[in-house]
């Protein structure tokens, strides 16, 4: 298939997987196996031997996430941790530097604070969407990567990819994009100067709550390589049937991304006009700081809605608690609705730390069901 000539759609449906050879499956097989028979000694058959190293089932989950970013090399993994460690064990060393957001996930916060400062990378946290602030934190010492979710997790804070990928290179380092809560459908990093992309594939890739998966995209095939040499090395692979699950989620991503920003875009509203809350975080609000930037660059608002109560953490934490529809759970872009205390749930390991996010907070993850079902749900709660 020629990918350049064909749509977001298409390839999500095709790239990476053509009809099985053997047996003309439309779908990929899930190849469920750990090696392979050689045509002799140290001759693999189209390049497959260990199922650590190469696996079909994986190598078209790799293709299609690399082509949906517009990318040279996609690499899968067992969660978006894994591919968050690899990529740091990877590309630095003892004694580099990092800089990461102020309001990074709280599973990041603690790789990079609890993991890879003892091993001896350092970080910075800086507010990504100041673009002098990011300059003036990568000139204070050189610095390996600069580290940016857009929008970040979970104040939903919308960096400037073009502008900081122009800020990264000056200073000689690799801007890192964690586009998780955007996913490919609506934002493209790669394509605006980023060199490698992040996903926990667990989220809006898979779209369905019932995978675990991670992964890697870059720009350049010679980093791909580095990359892959680090995913063989360390072993955090994707296993076949969970590559298997995020290929049938993205099969869908497209109609799925619209109707969670429909929902999103109607539940913000909402809750902006609501007496009870204190503040709305959402990108595609007009009144949000980065909304002009959001509008460049991505093709809509996605379905992460922050709110803070005006009532404080104890009307927090009601909220989150009352809700029947928005289940309280983690995670986030299923296609049911989530609701959660990011304090104490997801952002719990940030706690004390420059990256404590406010007890007032909740966050959405904004489903794609009836969207007036949804509002009735949020209007109890509230009260």
């Amino acid at each position: 298939m020629n990918e350049q000539h064909h749509g977001f759609e298409t390839l999500a449906i095709h790239a990476g997987q053509e009809a099985d050879p053997a047996t003309g499956a439309v779908i990929t097989p899930i190849f469920a196996t750990s090696t392979y028979r050689q045509d002799g000694v140290g001759k693999p058959r189209q390049g497959y031997e260990y199922s650590r190293t190469q696996n079909p089932t994986r190598a078209a989950l790799e293709e299609c996430l690399a082509a949906l970013e517009h990318g040279a090399r996609g690499l899968a993994f067992a969660s978006g941790m894994a591919a968050e460690d690899t990529l740091l064990r990877t590309l630095c060393k003892p004694g580099d530097h990092v800089v990461i957001p102020d309001d990074a996930y709280g599973g990041t916060y603690r790789l990079f604070a609890k993991v890879a400062e003892p091993w001896g990378l350092a970080h910075t946290p800086v507010h990504v969407a100041d673009v002098d602030a990011v300059r003036a934190a990568l000139r204070s010492r050189p610095t390996a990567l600069l580290w940016v979710e857009t929008p970040t997790n979970p104040l939903l804070a919308v960096a400037d990819i073009a502008r900081l990928a122009e800020v990264a290179h000056e200073a000689g380092a690799l801007l890192v994009v964690d586009n998780t809560f955007a996913s490919p459908y609506l934002q493209q990093p790669l394509t605006l100067g980023a060199d490698v992309v992040v996903h926990s594939t667990t989220k809006y890739a898979g779209g369905h709550s019932d995978v675990v998966g991670g992964a890697l995209v870059t720009a350049d095939a010679t980093l791909g390589e580095r990359l892959a040499y680090g995913q063989n090395a360390m072993g955090a692979v994707a296993g076949p049937f969970d590559a298997w699950l995020v290929l049938r989620g993205l099969k869908t991503l497209a109609v799925r991304m619209e109707r969670h920003s429909d929902n999103a875009e109607r539940i913000a509203a909402y809750l902006a006009g609501h007496p009870k809350v204190g503040q709305v975080l959402y990108p595609g609000l007009p009144e949000h700081p980065g909304h002009e930037v959001a509008a460049k660059q991505m093709r809509r608002f996605g379905g992460i809605v922050s709110f803070r109560l005006a009532g404080g953490a104890a009307a927090a934490i009601e909220v989150c608690e009352r809700t029947t529809l928005f289940t309280l759970a983690e995670s986030l872009g299923g296609i049911e609705s989530l609701i959660e205390h990011p304090g104490q749930m997801t952002h719990a390991s940030a706690a004390g730390s420059p990256l404590e996010v406010p007890d007032d907070l909740v966050r959405l993850s904004v489903g794609i069901e009836t969207i007036d079902d949804l509002l009735d749900d949020l209007a109890q709660a509230l009260g």
